[in-house]
């Protein structure tokens, strides 16, 4: 059973007694912002972190509790007791850990330089902390550090990080710079490390760092609000003069004799470029030391950002979920352009952007699927920014990215999904980039690039970038999975990015590549065994590799990413027509479907992935590849099964507590298929601006629309037990499909559910179940 943690209720309890005041006429109603809770996913596997940052900033200022495991990809995990210091970069709920950069710690008395451990705290710089002195909100970081007797207080502009410490007892205070410091430190090295004392209140540091990004180049100028006496210290020991560089172990300790009101404020500037954009940046965006007004600052970007949508009803957890889902979906892509319009691209030369920011850490493999779609319904002006920056991602490197990170074209993941991302946006009417450098970018990264060595990218790299399985693809019609890892789950997806370029040279009137693309999109019938009714690997030969269990799962080194055969065939978004017809008809389809559901949850194999998580069935929801299974009964005449499913995944698989999400976070992409599926519908195949319907769990919710429209979704006879659909009416018509379309969405106006409290199974039923809607 599921341990119910009550963290966020304690510190709303110690903390946030003012957000709910007693007025003449009641309690106030909780406002979006005082309902976030910046703990959902630091628990678990979820990867978040607590800290103090603004919508898309370049710098996420948050506590680091860990360096080691997979479970340190954020720095901060709920279930530690101390705390080693305060960085200024971080990931959100990713799978793999990079960032953690510039730990600055307060301390009081004597200093040590070393870490210490977990184990034994007295034996190193970090302190002890307790969740009950700890509270966070958009924008705000605070926690008392037992062992200092310090309070620390964080908060953020776009690009600079802003501490105050107040120290409590009467031993000198201090501050340590660690420039050693990195998250899962194991496995990343640096090149080049370089600390410099300025002055009595300045210092500045660089480092350049391989590790999932090959080549991060990261500079930090600091100034603090009280003199100081620094020491740098290499490799353990004293280094005199002012500049301690290359190696490791670098570090400096600050002193402050004397420090007036025992306070201390320290602000920060980070940038990508040089050190002068690290001072420019801290120096344009934090002029004075008023740390109250920064945080009030960023305390109204929050809410301009969460006010976008407006939910009535619901439980105060699923309140509380929804916004802190709303919350993480603006952490990333984060803005990657210093305040003079100054960034480093992808081919590692400095450019100069003019009129808007360049933006870095991107999801694709994740976000395409729920993030990016439900931008194009609230911010579809940001959205056409983020395609912007990949497009200029292109022009430096020759390819559209997978996964990049910090100019990076790290590789990571299947697939080619900026194409979907593009082709969804501009199907759905959003067009602001240049569509035909767009469509040529796509095409030069869909395909298999000969003798291309994509810049500095190690062999490694290469080939994540331009894997063979393109090669395959290209020339022998499939992926034959003896001569390449995860050959099914490249083949699927491909074949869903092949369908993607179809309806774009449909679009643009690209003849010549139309009879292409639509071959390429129906490959995925090459995979499917009717023997066992699975996509399964093939070898070159043509035959089906033996043996086969559908259960069995071997992370990264099968026929399949991150999953197995019952995850992975059921990935064809773009046909599924094709997909029941291949299972033998929707009975047979259905009842496939079912038993994914229904069936033993255990797993095969010595090392299964442990993104397989969050199961009903074999359906994996702590996983991408399962997001839009649920909705796939809509297409089959039993859509109460969808809402069923929808159902059970909101209320069983999120949580309000810091174990509150099923696998990773993934940039937003968890928290973007609760805010869709909470109002009541999904972006089952993007690229075809369709939404399927799902359970509305709100009574009311109205989403701001640009140009001063509105979409409004009401949910009557609504409750936890009235999960069941009875009747919608979109602006008073009656619906005869379970789906709505994109434009019906970003019209405005009013889609309206009756619910109760047991099926209605004529309802969305037909003769002929197979349908697709388009716009």
């Amino acid at each position: 059973m599921k341990k119910v943690y009550s963290g966020f209720k304690r510190w709303r309890v110690i903390y946030g007694i003012g957000a709910i005041c007693c007025l003449s006429s009641g309690l106030r109603a909780q406002s979006a912002f005082e309902q976030v809770n910046p703990f959902i996913g630091t628990g678990g596997h979820g990867h978040t972190f607590p800290g103090a940052t603004t919508p898309n900033g370049m710098v996420q200022l948050s506590p680091d509790t860990r360096v080691f495991g997979w479970d340190a990809c954020a720095g901060y995990h709920d279930s530690d007791e101390s705390i080693l210091g305060f960085t200024h970069t971080h990931l959100s709920g990713t799978g793999i850990a990079d960032m953690g950069d510039f730990l600055f710690m307060p301390f009081a008395g004597e200093v040590k330089l070393d870490k210490g451990t977990p184990e034994d705290p007295d034996a190193g710089y970090r302190s002890r902390f307790s969740h009950d002195r700890e509270k966070a909100e958009p924008g705000y970081y605070r926690v008392h550090l037992d062992d200092y007797e310090v309070d620390a207080e964080l908060t953020a502009s776009t690009r600079a990080g802003f501490h105050r410490y107040s120290f409590e007892g009467d031993k000198e205070a201090g501050l340590l710079v660690d420039m050693s410091h990195c998250l899962q430190e194991d496995y990343w090295r640096y090149e080049f490390v370089e600390l410099r004392v300025i002055n009595d209140r300045e210092v500045e540091g660089y480092r350049r760092k391989r590790g999932w990004a090959e080549n991060s180049h990261l500079y930090f100028h600091a100034k603090f609000s009280q003199p100081f006496k620094a020491t740098l210290y290499k490799n353990g020991k004293p280094f005199n003069g002012k500049w301690a560089t290359a190696g490791q172990d670098v570090k400096a300790v600050l002193r402050f004799p004397g420090l007036a009101d025992h306070l201390l404020k320290v602000k920060v500037g980070v940038s990508s470029v040089d050190y002068a954009g690290a001072r420019n940046n801290v120096e344009s965006e934090i002029a004075g030391w008023d740390f109250d007004a920064v945080r009030a600052a960023a305390k109204k970007r929050w809410e301009q950002q969460l006010n976008r949508i407006a939910v009535q009803g619901g439980s105060a957890d699923q309140r509380a979920m929804f916004y802190s889902a709303l919350y993480h979906t603006a952490l990333s892509p984060y803005i990657f352009t210093d305040a003079d319009g100054r960034y480093r691209g992808t081919d590692q030369r400095i450019y100069q952007s003019e009129d808007e920011p360049i933006y870095t850490i991107f999801s694709l493999w994740d976000t395409f699927r729920a993030f990016h779609p439900l931008l194009t319904i609230t911010e579809p002006d940001t959205n056409a920014a983020f395609i912007r920056s990949l497009l200029d991602k292109y022009d430096q490197a020759g390819i559209l990215p997978k996964w990049e990170l910090n100019a990076n074209l790290t590789g990571t993941m299947i697939g080619s999904h900026a194409i979907s991302v593009i082709v969804d946006a501009y199907m759905k009417g959003c067009r602001d980039f240049d569509v035909e450098k767009a469509y040529e970018a796509m095409k030069a990264s869909i395909h298999y690039r000969e003798n291309d060595d994509f810049l500095y990218a190690s062999e490694r790299k290469r080939e994540k970038l331009n894997p063979r399985a393109k090669f395959y693809n290209d020339t022998l019609g499939f992926i034959p999975c003896d001569l390449e890892n995860e050959s099914v789950s490249k083949a699927l997806e491909y074949a869903y990015n092949d369908w993607c370029m179809l309806q774009m040279a449909t679009a643009l009137g690209k003849t010549e590549d139309i009879a292409l693309y639509q071959e390429r999109a129906g490959r995925y019938k090459t995979y499917f065994d009717a023997g066992t009714g699975f996509m399964r690997g093939k070898n070159r030969d043509g035959s089906w590799k033996t043996p086969f269990d559908p259960r069995f799962s071997k992370h990264r080194r099968d026929e399949y990413c991150e999953g197995n055969a019952w995850q992975w065939t059921w990935f064809v978004p773009h046909d599924v027509n094709g997909l029941v017809e291949l299972m033998g008809g929707t009975d047979a389809f259905t009842a496939k479907l079912d038993e994914l559901f229904s069936t033993d949850s255990r797993l095969t194999g010595d090392h299964v992935s442990s993104d397989i998580s969050g199961l009903i069935g074999q359906y994996a929801h702590g996983n991408e590849p399962s997001h839009h299974i649920a909705h796939l009964y809509n297409f089959v005449g039993q859509s109460w099964k969808t809402q069923e499913l929808v159902d059970q995944v909101l209320s069983t698989l999120y949580f309000n507590d810091p174990n509150g999400v099923a696998g990773n976070e993934d940039c937003g992409q968890m928290s973007a298929w609760y805010i869709l599926n909470a109002i009541g519908f999904y972006s089952f195949c993007p690229g075809d601006p369709v939404y399927s319907l799902g359970r509305p769990i709100f009574d009311a919710v109205s989403i701001a629309l640009p140009g001063g429209k509105t979409f409004e979704v009401v949910a009557t006879n609504n409750s936890p037990e009235n999960k069941y659909i009875q009747s919608v009416q979109l602006n008073g018509e009656p619906l005869k499909e379970p789906f709505i379309s994109h434009r019906d969405v970003v019209s405005g106006g009013r889609l309206e559910f009756t619910m109760g409290e047991k099926p209605n199974r004529t309802f969305f039923a037909y003769e002929d179940a197979l349908y697709s809607v388009r716009d």
